[in-house]
């Protein structure tokens, strides 16, 4: 993020905003007012100050999200985050291993049936690379199917631009929706190492079924609540 971001109010176009919304006011009362169990979906003042930060405008993509603060964005990978796109049920698991068993994780968001891993800068290239060594495939046959296998895993980085939620979106949106929503101008992002670990770890209790039927049980969007007092 820029140097001179010192605070949000800095990213403001001006005292009163051309659309007559101001978005860290709104985010505010909204935080004001959120459920305990709901905390970790919703982005906070800090947080949108650092997604904004992602862009090349911050004040033009600020002004875009106060005119449309209910509308998704696109943000370019590489500076500030790169992004995991992994499958939506595996990506469920990879964050339950993380918050049981390792750091925890950084932003995470689900868009049209896949699930978002915001990660540290560099990942999306180092990822894959790390797998490859690993000998992780991604099929269902071979050699190294006994260990386990992954699916398609999709790495956005420098070049690459994502889809993100809608500041105020609600779960219920039908559209793509925070997981965990980022809620600091600085939050803990996850590198390769780490993410390494978790698709292991859940390829590893991933191994082929010999019925033909799913490993994974049926989704339920609200089984896990994740406790964001834990992120660093």
């Amino acid at each position: 993020m820029s140097a001179w971001l010192n605070d949000e109010t800095t990213l403001r176009t001006g005292a009163t905003p051309r659309h007559g919304v101001d978005i860290f006011t709104l985010l505010r009362d909204r935080a004001d007012n959120r459920a305990a169990d709901d905390r970790a979906a919703q982005v906070t003042a800090s947080g949108a100050a650092w997604l904004a930060g992602a862009s090349p405008s911050p004040r033009s993509t600020l002004s875009q999200w106060e005119a449309r603060p209910g509308s998704p964005g696109v943000l370019p990978c590489g500076s500030s985050f790169d992004v995991v796109n992994v499958p939506a049920l595996f990506g469920r698991r990879m964050l339950e291993r993380l918050w049981a068993e390792g750091p925890g994780s950084g932003p995470v968001a689900t868009h049209r049936g896949r699930m978002l891993l915001f990660a540290s800068p560099g990942t999306a290239q180092r990822l894959p690379s790390l797998l490859a060594w690993e000998e992780w495939g991604t099929g269902s046959g071979g050699p190294r199917a006994a260990r386990g296998c992954l699916p398609p895993l999709l790495c956005h980085g420098a070049g690459d631009a994502v889809t993100v939620p809608p500041l105020t979106g609600g779960a219920g949106s039908g559209g793509p929706r925070w997981v965990v929503a980022p809620d600091t101008r600085n939050p803990w992002l996850p590198g390769p190492d780490v993410l390494l670990w978790a698709c292991v770890r859940v390829g590893r209790s991933a191994a082929p079924s010999t019925t033909g039927n799913s490993i994974f049980p049926p989704a339920d969007p609200g089984a896990n609540v994740y406790d964001v007092s834990r992120r660093r």
